[in-house]
């Protein structure tokens, strides 16, 4: 058997998008994935379907896993043939124990590569307006370790050196040696009122800063309930960075935003939360049924060039109908010279990905005006359209091309089941104020989320709620849910705008 190979990637500080290009990509060919505890979990959405997942968090405490018990795994799959993906937190080569992992694999001869990710330390800057190096005030900066191997005899800390650093000192998990690592500076000569800050959870929704001196960081940081991960900054650069600081300037950073949509929805939803500062929560509140295998779609397929014009009304409609057709070994081709009309930006980008062009999306995206304006754009007297949509659509848009003479064939490609949830843990989040928003992309969502959600729990609380559409929003009303927020623009983008809007009035 040939020895597989393994592949050592640097997962960045923390936001997903932060890898690498080359990560993500050896990512998406792996057979297996072992990673830790810092490396995003969202990463594993480049994985193959069928890649071994493995995770391996090193923590004190029950749960964690030994660095020997890495090595074993990381050289077993090796051996065995496959192609392995060690994902760590930053860049592996940065107080990742790298040279452990190394070790091994040279021992058993396997071969591997190492891909450089964004460490902490440097995304710190980014993400903070912290700037490590300036030539005002720092010409160097300093990463040094805040935990050091456990039984190590002698300590390889200069602390008088440190303390006569006139640069930026960067300490990589030091907060539980923060009383210990400011007591040593001060000691060995650094003023005790040498600025430091604290920075946890780098480049996310909840990155928070901690600030002060180094003989009052250790307060301060218990003040504003300071945890690992984060970073010890010392030096002149930890004062005075708030005007650099865009990223927790953002109208969304910090607001905890819900998202009911089906669960690959509001994974989409939720990367443009994170892009504005937010922290999206998801609620899945049903999911997509295909009904590309009925004997209507299928008789439908084979007579498609008889039509004038085929539209779509949503992003799921345009997926599982070209999924459907890649299943039977057949591409865009089927459409022949019809046309092609959709609603809004997010439904014609999907129609993109698969090399079509719309011939009409409309300004306003609702069932109405999609109609109304297509009258506007071309006669449909005796012209044959095909609508592909879901079961559950309204009957709006059926109407109003009948009513200009239209021949319409309403052709349902998918439904939306219900789905039912664990409420316990979101209930508990409301009833402790830690959701800012709840946001509905549909009538289905708001059918889903209050199947599983008493609406006496969300109208008790200060929760504001933002809608997608006036359609969206009637079918909330009815319900008794006053809505804050609607969009203007019917899109994941016009939702958050209005929502950063409202935000930005307070």
């Amino acid at each position: 058997m040939n020895k597989g190979f393994v592949y050592l990637v640097g997962a960045g500080p923390g936001r997903a998008d932060l890898i690498t290009v080359r990560g993500a990509e050896v990512i998406k060919k792996a057979d297996c994935i072992i990673y830790d505890k810092l490396a995003n979990p969202t990463l594993l959405k480049y994985a193959r379907p069928d890649a071994e997942i493995i995770h391996v968090p090193k923590r004190i405490g029950k749960g964690s896993t030994t660095q020997q018990e890495i090595n074993r795994l990381l050289a077993e799959k090796a051996v065995n043939g496959r192609i392995v993906v060690r994902l760590k937190g930053g860049d592996p080569c940065i107080f990742g124990r790298i040279g452990e992992e190394l070790e091994v694999l040279n021992a058993e001869g396997v071969g591997y590569e190492i891909i450089p990710g964004i460490t902490a330390g440097v995304a710190l800057s980014s993400y903070s307006g912290i700037m490590l190096t300036d030539r005002q005030y720092s010409s160097q900066v300093t990463f040094i370790t805040g935990h050091e191997a456990e039984g190590k005899k002698d300590s390889s800390m200069d602390w008088s050196t440190l303390a006569k650093t006139s640069g930026s000192l960067v300490f990589y998990m030091g907060i539980g040696n923060l009383d210990i690592i400011s007591s040593q500076l001060i000691e060995n000569g650094l003023p005790a009122d040498t600025p430091a800050a604290v920075v946890a959870d780098i480049t996310f929704p909840t990155q928070r800063i901690a600030e002060g001196n180094i003989a009052n960081i250790q307060e301060k940081c218990e003040l504003k309930k300071i945890k690992p991960p984060a970073l010890i900054v010392i030096g002149q650069a930890a004062k005075d960075y708030e005007e650099l600081n865009w990223f927790m300037k953002q109208p969304l950073f910090g607001k905890n935003i819900l998202v009911t949509r089906d669960e690959p929805g509001n994974i989409d939803f939720g990367e443009k939360i994170i892009e504005r500062g937010g922290n999206p929560v998801s609620f899945p509140t049903f999911q997509i049924k295909s009904l590309t295998d009925t004997t209507e779609f299928l008789q439908t397929l084979t007579k498609l060039s008889d039509y004038d014009w085929v539209i779509f009304t949503s992003q799921n409609g345009v997926k599982v109908f070209f999924e459907a057709i890649g299943k039977l070994n057949k591409d865009a081709r089927v459409f022949s010279s019809a046309k092609i009309a959709c609603i809004g930006p997010q439904t014609e980008a999907t129609l993109n990905q698969f090399a079509i062009k719309a011939d009409f999306v409309p300004s306003v995206f609702t069932s109405e005006q999609f109609g109304m304006q297509l009258l506007e754009f071309t006669k449909l007297k005796d012209k044959k359209i095909l609508l592909l949509r879901s079961e559950i659509a309204s009957d709006e848009l059926v109407e109003i091309l009948k009513k200009a003479n239209a021949k319409v064939d309403d052709v349902s490609t998918y439904t939306a089941i219900m789905q039912k949830n664990e409420t316990a843990y979101l209930e508990e989040k409301i009833n402790n104020r830690e959701i800012d928003w709840i946001t509905f992309a549909s009538p289905s969502a708001v059918q889903g989320f209050f199947d599983n959600i008493n609406i006496e729990i969300i109208n008790s609380s200060p929760i504001k709620i933002a809608s997608v559409g006036p359609v969206t929003s009637k079918e909330l009303e009815q319900k008794g849910v006053k809505v804050d927020v609607t969009a203007n623009e019917h899109t994941f983008n016009g939702l958050l705008d209005a929502i950063e809007q409202a935000c930005s009035n307070k």
